[in-house]
Order: structure tokens, then sequence, then C-alpha cells
């Protein structure tokens, strides 16, 4: 284990509150929504089945279900944590499974100005990863700007929109990074989130791909955010390079999404201010070649505020009545040589990928081919009918 995923938990995990899902086994055969207490998973799903209807209370009740509500206590964090590296069932045949539930997934891109340079970069390849160091130098020579200092939508942003239309630069990235408004997509369907040691899945045609470790906030049907985790938004670079209207093939596919390990709630002790200020770090190890890559994300660098991403994603043109998870961009665009010179970096198979904060705690995934691993069959339907199987209503009440 190395020091990225030592700390699987946050390190002040005595005081946070952590909501997650695992998987129970038999009699249940199912998902149980969990609170971390004292290193301890807590069953509260008898209050709240899923973990959309959780943050539909109000905060004085969901704050009270996961402080100190009545429920079965199912064993160490720990160990299911460590366990899933393993890709182990944890004690007593459990295993974890993305914090979230019926909630949409959605997500912000470019919104950091390294973002920006990287997605212009795989515009212009035509999804070529040959073409991209020369294209990286002549994009950087002829902006001559730091774009982090650029406000999007400003005056000094149109300002250099006409100046890069009037060079033949302007792209459709540099419209979403600095003009007026946000990309926002949605990057998987409910249901389908893989969590914590699960594999993630790179679409078979790709041959130009790489993670993107980000922060996600948890939001509910009245936008209210809730507090945040971690998730990798797989990306595969030469299928949205060759075309922006490929963005659902190169974004969504049988586990291209990672999200957990836990989200932490927000309290006294952690808010939307702390997220404005993480610094995530990331760790790639491939396990065929022995390369490895780190990287780092600071949130203070973003060019949209967290609020201002939700605002644009949730409001009276577009509401989610079962809440959303939302991904808020990665700066990190690994460019590291691996296979070839000046053909920059692409995952392989087995790759391991560690994705961490100290206040969230690590998220650890392997690579797999999206056609090869363990397909996504347990959907919403599902989910219902299993809850109605134990006897559960939407609002969690046993009996009811």
């Amino acid at each position: 284990m190395t020091a990225f995923q030592a700390n699987l938990l946050p390190e002040d995990a005595e005081r946070a509150l952590l909501v997650g899902r695992v998987w129970r086994p038999a009699p249940v055969d199912g998902p149980a929504v969990v609170a971390v207490r004292g290193g301890r998973l807590v069953d509260i799903t008898g209050h709240a089945a899923t973990v959309a209807d959780l943050f539909e209370l109000d905060a004085a009740g969901l704050l009270a279900i996961v402080r100190g509500a009545e429920g079965e206590d199912l064993g160490a964090a720990q160990g299911l944590l460590e366990s899933a590296l393993r890709g182990e069932a944890g004690p007593g045949g459990l295993r974890l499974l993305a914090p979230c539930d019926l909630q949409a997934v959605k997500a912000c891109g470019v919104t950091f100005a390294v973002s920006l340079l990287e997605r212009v970069i795989e515009e212009q390849a035509k999804g070529d990863p040959g073409r991209a160091g020369a294209l990286r130098q002549q994009l950087r020579d002829a902006i001559g700007t730091d774009l982090s200092e650029i406000v999007p939508g400003s005056e000094a942003a149109m300002r250099l929109k006409a100046e890069l239309a009037g060079r033949g630069l302007w792209s459709q990235y540099m419209e979403v990074g600095i003009g007026p408004d946000a990309e926002v997509f949605t990057k998987s369907q409910p249901m389908s989130a893989v969590g914590h040691g699960a594999q993630v899945g790179l679409h078979p045609s790709s041959r130009w791909n790489n993670p993107e470790p980000e922060i996600v906030l948890a939001v509910n049907s009245r936008a209210e955010v809730l507090g945040a985790t971690l998730g990798n938004d797989v990306n595969l670079r030469d299928i949205e390079g060759r075309s922006a209207l490929l963005l659902g093939k190169a974004k969504d596919n049988n586990a291209s999404c990672a999200i957990g390990p836990f989200i932490r709630l927000f309290d006294g002790d952690f808010g939307i201010d702390t997220v404005r200020e993480l610094e995530v770090r990331m760790l790639i190890e491939g396990a065929s070649d022995g390369f490895e890559l780190e990287g780092r994300s600071r949130m203070r660098e973003i060019s949209r505020d967290p609020l201002d991403l939700v605002a644009q994603t949730c409001g009276a043109h577009h509401q989610y009545p079962d809440g959303f998870m939302l991904f808020l961009g990665t700066m990190f665009s690994p460019i590291k040589d691996r296979d070839a010179a000046g053909g920059g970096f692409t995952h392989h198979a087995g790759d391991r990928v560690s994705i961490s904060t100290p206040s969230l705690g690590a998220l650890v995934n392997t690579v797999g081919r999206s056609d090869e691993i363990a397909p996504w069959t347990f959907g919403v339907r599902a989910l219902y009918r299993n809850l109605a199987r134990r006897g559960l209503t939407a609002a969690g009440r046993h009996g009811a």
C-alpha cells in the first residue's frame, strides 16, 4: 500500500460526518445506506432507503440520523476499504459501492486553465496523441498569457476571445473555458457509478485516455450543496478530440465514473469554503511497466466558483427531483510520455489510480476495458424491487 493509499479515510475521520453505501449479502442481497461513526459502519437504511431520500430531509433531520440514529453495526470502515483495494469482499461479505444512488451524475468541463489548453490540443490534434507536443508549444507561444487570471465572461475574457479568433485559434473549448457559460454535461446514469476498489472502464476503441481526479459535490433537489467526495471522470482524449459531438461516447461507458469512498457532509468543521481550498492528489501506477505519475489539482485555481457551477446546473431552467452529483472539473491532464517520445500519457490495463485529499480520504481504482469488466446490471428498477422485498418504503421506514 502506497502513501497515497494509506489514509483511505479522512485524516479527521473521528469528527467527519460520512455517508456511503455498501452491498450486503444474503439475506439482504442488496444495497444499504451507511454512516461512519467511530470508524464503524452503521446501517441506517431503516431511516432512509436511499442516499437520495436521506439528502431530501431538512438539515437538522439529516444530521441527526447520520450522527446518532439507531442502526446495525456492520464492522470497521477501514477494513472494508482495505478489502476493496484487494478486490475482495469485506467483513461479513460486504462490498463498497459508490456513495450515491438515484442522483443524476453531472460534470463540468474546462474549469481550469491547464485543462482548457489540453482540450484545445485534443481538438487540434484530431485524436492523434503524436501531434500533442508540438501543438502544446504552439498554443503557449500564441496565447502568451496566464489563462488562470482570466475571469470567465469578463471584458478581459471577451477581448482575449476576439484576439484568438483573429489568429484563427478560437475553439469551442475556449468558449466554455473563458466565456460566460460553463460546460455541464451528463457524466453517467443514476446507479451506474462505481466505488472505491472497483475497476474503471475504458471504451475498447480508445488509444489515448486518462483519469481526471475531481471534487464531486452532493446536491439535493432544492439545489442545496450538502457535502463533497472524490471522483474519477475517466476521459477518452482521442474520441472527444475527433469531435465534441462524441462527448457521450468519450465520457459515459460501463464503469467510466468512479465516486467515493464516502460523501462528507457539510457541518461546522467542513464546508464549501473548505472545498474551495482543497488540493487533490493523484498517483497512477502501472502494473505492466512500473510506470508512475503523480499530479495535483488545487481548487483555488478553478476559474468558476463551485456554487456558480451548481447554479448553472440547477435552477428555474432545470430541476433534479432526485438531486445530483456534480464533478467540478480538473486541472490535471497528464502529459508525461509513457510509450513513445512525444506521445504523452495513456492508460494501460491494470493501472491503479489513487485520488486523495486529507479531508476526504482516498478513492482507488484499477483500469480495465469497459467491455471486459463486470457489466452494470443493478439499476433503478432492481433497487426498488429489492427495497420492496425488504419491506422498505422510499422514505426508508419499515412497514410503513
